[in-house]
């Protein structure tokens, strides 16, 4: 899996979300992943999702329904 970061945001001190493309099991999609700054270990953790470009339309249809209030 080759990771390409698009971007990041700060979520708390020590954590920051990353968002990037990869290629898993000759798929290609974009992973949505926590990355931990800490003294004993630093890089992504378990906590995340990846969703397979076959379903990014879908997602974004779903992301546009959210209503910020």
């Amino acid at each position: 899996m080759v990771l390409k970061e698009i971007g990041r945001f700060e979520k708390s001190e020590a954590v920051d979300v990353v968002i990037a493309t990869d290629e898993f099991r000759g798929e290609k999609g974009v992973d949505l992943r926590e990355y931990v700054k800490t003294t004993k270990y630093s890089g992504p953790t378990k906590k995340g999702l990846r969703i397979p470009y076959s379903k990014w339309p879908k997602f974004l249809e779903l992301l546009n329904e959210v209503k910020l209030e």
